[in-house]
């Protein structure tokens, strides 16, 4: 620029930065409760709600405990809850059948969930066998040990119909099967849930930051899921996965996790006219909260630049373990 005010000193950015309020005035990026979805934990067979070692101030609930969870999510502004259903280590099998049961603890969650709040909250429900199965994996596998895609569509497909008929306003299939978005929309469609929507985990990489997930939910995983979620290294094949999952009907689609991947949040918001959700995992939670016991970082402070950052990279809607916190704050 030529103007006097096109350079210094005539140009001095920092009069948009003098007070907190120019400071707000200004913002090109705002943060909603209704951006806020809350996973949540529900444990089988437990009184009292336990504590997740890992994650500080976030807990394995109770059904009853879950329901207070929703009320104040509700009353803070959130707009979603997303459920995780841990069963008690008896249950689980190599077909992850807890899972599809009817009576099994992640469907009792949602109709305990939908009977609590109704239609308040939109209710959101893990689509996957990991929880579910006693080796861990989010598949059935082949006599030798491997994840088969097929066979766990079959069973992904039968989840959907479940969770739908628990009160699940939006089923969010996590496992990264090839199809998986397809089978599950033909599957509740052909039972009577046109209007429950998925929420594809679209872009979800094997990530060392889901440590603390694993306790979470009492996995019995051994090994890693690397032949099934996308390898760190790449960007260019979550665009391909984008494409698959729009044109097989995904209502809205995600990135997991969120802090490594702002590149993918980005590549995907700028590529899609479907609402974009990023997950701040547990890895992400564990290293504010550790690092803020400590004393090392303004634990608050961290937490809203985390997820303004999130948003910044252009997430609609973030799932986070401190969205009722948060909305709360906003």
């Amino acid at each position: 620029m030529s103007s006097t005010y096109g350079r210094f000193p005539g140009a001095r950015p920092r009069r948009l930065r003098t007070t907190p309020a120019m400071r707000r005035m200004v913002a090109e990026t705002r943060l909603h409760p209704a951006d806020l979805i809350l996973p949540a934990f529900v444990r089988e067979g437990i009184s009292e709600p336990v504590p997740i070692g890992s994650m500080p101030g976030v807990v394995q609930h109770t059904r009853d405990t879950l329901r207070k969870a929703a009320v104040d999510a509700v009353s803070a502004g959130v707009s979603g809850i997303m459920l995780f259903g841990v069963p008690e280590d008896s249950k689980k099998d190599a077909a992850g059948t807890a899972g599809t049961d009817p009576d099994g603890i992640l469907q009792v969650a949602l109709r305990d969930v939908r009977s609590e709040v109704g239609d308040d909250l939109v209710i959101m429900s893990d689509l996957c066998l990991d929880e579910f199965t006693d080796h861990g994996h989010c598949g059935v596998l082949t006599p030798d040990g491997r994840v088969d895609n097929d066979a766990t569509l079959e069973r992904y497909a039968e989840m959907a119909r479940v969770q739908a008929d628990a009160g699940a306003h939006t089923v969010g299939p996590s496992g990264m099967m090839d199809g998986q978005v397809r089978v599950i929309r033909e599957a509740l469609d052909g039972a009577g849930h046109e209007d429950v929507s998925i929420l594809a985990y679209t872009a979800k990489y094997a990530s060392a930051f889901y440590g603390p997930f694993r306790e979470a939910v009492g996995s019995s995983l051994k090994g890693d899921r690397k032949t099934y979620q996308q390898d760190g290294a790449n960007a260019r094949e979550s665009l391909r996965e984008l494409a698959l999952d729009l044109e097989e009907g995904a209502d809205m689609v995600m990135v997991k996790p969120a802090m490594p991947y702002l590149d993918i949040v980005r590549d995907v918001a700028e590529s899609v006219d479907v609402p974009v959700a990023a997950y701040q995992i547990s890895g992400e939670y564990a290293m504010i909260e550790a690092a803020a016991e400590k004393g090392w970082i303004d634990r608050d402070a961290a937490i809203l630049e985390a997820l303004t950052g999130i948003k910044r990279a252009g997430a609609q809607n973030i799932l986070t373990y401190w969205a009722t916190e948060v909305a709360r704050r906003l």
